[in-house]
């Protein structure tokens, strides 16, 4: 045996290896597992179903053995189908002058650059700078932007409406209000360029937010005080989730019209923006219980 084994040995016996090994434990019994394992539903569970009440996320919608019930799977891929049919829906070019707006667009050329280019949706092509520059009212208080961003379908349901009221809200304040502009492709900072472009003392992106399942039809609102290429979003406030589940459009105008005046008073938004002196405007009432939209029933034999 060479001397490399004969060490190896050695500290192979040193350390007990040549020792035989213990026993192995004793394998307790494991009991065969149940033929269904079931979770209640929300309705047999009430912390659940309450709190399911409040969201339209899915709550308490309990499994059969490990994966979900076929009820839930269905409302999860209809609600996921609604979420992308939101975002791959365009704003018609006419849109704007059919209901009555400034139509500009971002310098995206096509939908697919818009979702793969967001910085190209921050800034006007030069069609858009020059229609801005002749078209639109200089110097108001508020210059207020309806937008498709992640949801066209938002904002052709109720862009125009909410337009509207954040329009009489503010005019009720007292507030000018500029030309009423919509934007194709457009990212919240396009806000920035138009109203620096009009020379807005404020200015507003109303624009489809970004879908959640089975709320593709949401608005969201981004207000800035002396907009100017190079904001933050630090320098803006928001509400989101404008729509018939959500915020109503009446409650989410008096809230932006509070904004704007306390902008314009304060000469500041976004994280410096004293919104304690908002009053009511600033604050923020739990949501109140809503109904989850069942958009799949499954009967015998499948679904519909």
């Amino acid at each position: 045996m060479s001397r490399t084994r004969q060490l190896v040995a050695a500290l192979r016996d040193a350390l007990g290896s040549a020792e035989p090994l213990p026993p192995p434990p004793t394998v307790p019994e494991i009991p065969a597992p149940p033929a269904r394992v079931y979770t209640p539903r929300p309705e047999t569970r009430p912390f659940a179903a309450e709190a399911a009440r409040h969201t339209t996320a899915l709550l308490g919608i309990g499994h059969v053995g490990t994966r979900y019930a076929t009820d839930v799977v269905l409302q999860f891929q209809a609600e996921l189908a609604v979420a992308h049919a939101a975002v791959g829906t365009l704003l018609p070019a006419e849109w704007a002058a059919q209901n009555g707006f400034i139509g500009v667009k971002s310098r995206v050329n096509d939908h697919r650059e818009f979702l793969l280019r967001p910085d190209l949706g921050r800034r006007l092509d030069d069609e858009s700078v020059a229609i801005v520059q002749g078209k639109c009212i200089k110097g108001p208080d508020v210059q207020i932007i309806v937008a498709d961003g992640l949801s066209a379908v938002a904002c052709m349901g109720s862009g125009k409406a909410l337009y509207d009221a954040v329009a009489r809200a503010c005019q009720a304040r007292g507030l000018s209000v500029g030309s009423p502009i919509a934007a194709r492709f457009a990212r919240v900072w396009l806000e920035d360029e138009i109203g620096q472009e009009v020379g807005a003392k404020v200015a507003m992106i109303l624009l489809g937010e970004r879908p959640g399942l089975g709320t593709g039809d949401g608005l969201s609102a981004y207000v800035v005080h002396d907009p100017r290429c190079g904001k933050t979003d630090g320098d803006r406030n928001m509400i989101s989730n404008i729509h018939a589940r959500g915020t109503p459009i009446e409650d989410a105008a008096h809230r932006l019209a509070s904004f704007a005046a306390a902008m314009i008073e304060q000469r500041t938004s976004g994280v410096t923006l004293d919104l304690a002196r908002l009053g009511e405007a600033g604050e923020r009432a739990p949501r109140a219980p809503q109904v989850r939209q069942k958009l799949v029933e499954r009967r015998k034999g499948g679904a519909r």
